[in-house]
């Protein structure tokens, strides 16, 4: 509003990173259950430690070492079903993720009918039936804290969460409660609430995979970004209206 007030011209750079993003939800979706971080720390040398303090070692293949969850055929609720949102639908589809949505509004039929997705109006309804909840919404005022530590208990104990969007939108203090104290399974973030402090607890926890807010982080994304930056402001400079400016309604 500010930049409005003073008649300066803001845009930004809008798709270019819906790929990538995507691409690293579904890594976090697929990571998590089936314990990738607990494996990669073993192979590591940085795994649990025994109660006599010996480090806890593989020692070859075993039909009950390192267990997880399968995803095919589990639920998956996504909070927010934008451009990023439909792209992550469309990867955990193929992976035979049943696909649960809420946003503010139902997307077109088609979507929904590509997808074999599901709309709920109820978000507290929604986090109480799915085995997954991938947040993919932006963070605006109405959006702070939405998985309040409220929402976040109606969520099933053998539920994981996993959020790229922003670190605000979860009540991190009580996310890492609750992990904490086994009432979640599991959580993959990029993005905290806090960045870049990261609450000390959840580095701890064997069942939380983090990571430094890198889910836009390709070569051709940071390159189609500022192409679009470029094309704002060429067509700024030439006497037209950018093609992706930012308007006040839009925020």
């Amino acid at each position: 509003m500010k930049a409005r007030a003073r008649g300066i011209t803001v845009t930004n750079t809008p798709g270019v990173l819906t790929d990538d993003t995507a691409d690293m939800t579904m890594a976090l979706i697929l990571a998590v259950p089936r314990r990738l971080q607990e494996g990669i720390a073993v192979m590591q040398g940085h795994g649990p430690k025994k109660e006599d303090g010996t480090k806890v070692e593989w020692r070859g293949w075993s039909p009950t070492w390192m267990l997880g969850r399968r995803i095919t055929g589990k639920r998956l609720g996504i909070i927010g079903m934008g451009r990023i949102g439909q792209a992550v639908a469309r990867r955990a589809k193929a992976f035979g993720l049943q696909i649960h949505y809420h946003n503010r509004r139902h997307v077109h039929a088609s979507i929904e009918e590509e997808l074999e997705a599901t709309y709920w109006e109820s978000l507290d309804q929604m986090l109480a039936r799915m085995d997954i909840i991938s947040v993919n919404c932006p963070h605006t005022p109405g959006t702070y804290h939405l998985l309040s530590a409220r929402r976040l208990k109606v969520m099933q104990p053998h539920a994981y969460i996993v959020n790229t969007a922003r670190g605000e939108i979860i009540d991190e203090n009580a996310l890492a409660r609750m992990l904490d104290a086994g009432q979640l399974a599991g959580a993959g973030l990029d993005v905290f609430e806090h960045e870049p402090a990261v609450n000390p607890k959840l580095a701890r926890l064997p069942n939380v995979v983090l990571l430094p807010h890198m889910s836009s982080a390709t070569i051709e994304g940071r390159i189609d970004m500022g192409e679009k930056v470029i094309i704002n402001i060429k067509t700024f400079a030439d006497g037209h209206t950018p093609p992706d400016r930012v308007i006040p309604a839009m925020l």
